[in-house]
């Protein structure tokens, strides 16, 4: 316990005055135990450019500076006495402790990313009543909210460079582990809704194993392999502040960033930090969708934006919802949703030959190329393939036209695909210009 509180003293005190170097993507801080300067990661939320968070539709439509906002580039100094007050009235069960390294990340999120701060604070009005619902659900620490704020800049869309997705930055196999579907045509990392569900569980999980919530954040962010590793470097002392030296580089700066946002999100306004305003959001509902739709026959016969359905729907990667796969929601404002209902056998249907290609039955074209009149080839070979011409031929003209007819909901693609045929040929065997056709309607497809 001794050792417990002089590294602490020594990163209260000791690091207070240590001037740290800002790049774009490390910090660099003072490690008194070693008595040298050290580079520190950021995360990579904390890296992001505000301009590229604010070309979502969401952001674009309801997000807008606020031009009464009074001296926004001023950010006033404070005594460290300060920072620590406003850290303990912060209602939260986490211990958030100050120290120099977490007053550098404080500087940088109330001087560098001024203005990520101000598109966040606007942005978090869409997506931290899903967050504080999902933490509530699993009765975790509410103050856990502001985790996505340093994993993706509450970017839903974010990436990392190692491929993790989403608000809360899934890797692959954690994300399936969890339940969310990751396919060529869905990612459900990057669902609002269903990965803050899922990150609820794996940060109630971690809490199991470790007991202590500034390591569950680390363990979220180098995975609990690392973290174990640390402690039993650290002697088998269960505290970040002493395995600290012992994790990797971005995992050091991660707890500190974490206090760091927990500390901006709340005191903003003591840094002349202006939300952006925002406007009440649409109403929206969801609806299951059982057959394959596209993002442009819903836009275009519904009357509504393409990026506003990709803004709402952000799990599709493709701009389809796969409901042939298996059911799948689809989220609109309410009046677009209403239309869909009330036209939702057109919608399906309108240029459905155009934007749905795939194949899903191919001819193979079983001709044989015509003798090119060469030498060498054996008698053998010219009695064999003559006869296997003149056998096709006889089948040929044995199987003739054939028709079919119409049924209830078919398309000429889906004729098609059911006859081995395709929708142009159906066209100039049935005269039809159009993609117009009824029920009981006779058509060749041969």
């Amino acid at each position: 316990m001794k050792r417990l509180t002089i590294l602490f003293l020594t990163l209260t005190t000791a690091l207070v005055p240590a001037a740290a170097q800002q790049t774009d993507t490390e910090v660099t801080v003072h490690n008194d135990r070693s008595g040298k300067d050290e580079v520190i990661e950021l995360p990579e939320g904390m890296t992001y450019n505000a301009d590229s968070l604010l070309h979502d539709w969401k952001a674009q439509k309801y997000l807008f500076p606020d031009t009464a906002c009074a001296n926004p580039d001023y950010n006033p100094p404070f005594a460290p006495e300060v920072f620590q007050e406003r850290l303990r009235r912060i209602p939260a069960v986490m211990e958030m402790p100050y120290n120099s390294i977490v007053q550098n990340f404080i500087d940088r999120y109330s001087g560098r990313l001024r203005r990520s701060v101000s598109f966040m604070l606007g942005a978090g009005n869409f997506y931290i009543p899903i967050f504080e619902e999902a933490l509530d659900y699993y009765g975790l620490p509410l103050e856990l909210k502001y985790l996505p704020v340093i994993e993706s800049a509450l970017d839903p869309m974010a990436r990392s460079h190692a491929g993790a997705v989403g608000l809360w930055q899934f890797m692959l196999p954690t994300a399936k582990r969890y339940g969310l579907e990751v396919n060529s045509l869905v990612d459900e990392r990057r669902d609002p809704y269903k990965s803050s569900y899922a990150a609820a569980k794996y940060l109630r999980d971690l809490y199991k194993i470790f007991g202590d919530w500034n390591l569950v954040i680390a363990a979220y962010n180098c995975g609990p392999g690392n973290v174990d590793k640390a402690i039993r470097r650290a002697d088998g002392v269960k505290d970040y502040w002493a395995i600290y030296p012992y994790l990797p580089k971005e995992t050091r700066g991660y707890v500190p960033a974490f206090i760091a946002a927990n500390y901006i999100m709340n005191y903003y306004c003591e840094h002349n930090i202006c939300p952006m305003k925002t406007a009440h959001p649409i109403t929206t509902d969801t609806v299951i969708v059982t057959r394959n739709v596209h993002f442009n026959q819903i836009a275009e016969l519904c009357n509504i934006d393409v990026a506003a359905i990709q803004s709402l729907n952000p799990q599709y990667r493709t701009d389809i919802v796969p409901g042939a796969v298996k059911p799948s929601t689809l989220c609109l404002p309410q009046e677009q949703l209403a239309a869909f209902i009330e036209l939702k056998d057109s919608v399906y249907n309108y240029r459905a030959d155009e934007l749905f290609t795939r194949r899903s039955l191919v001819q193979v074209d079983e001709t044989e190329p015509a003798p090119s009149g060469k030498s060498g080839r054996s008698s053998y070979s010219r009695s064999s393939g003559s006869k296997r011409s003149s056998a096709r031929s006889s089948r040929s003209r044995k199987s003739g036209s054939r028709s079919t007819t119409v049924r209830k909901g078919d398309t000429l693609s889906r004729i098609a695909a059911r006859n081995g045929t395709t929708v142009s040929k159906l066209r100039r065997l049935n005269g039809i210009k159009g993609s117009s056709i009824k029920p009981g309607q006779k058509l060749r497809v041969k």
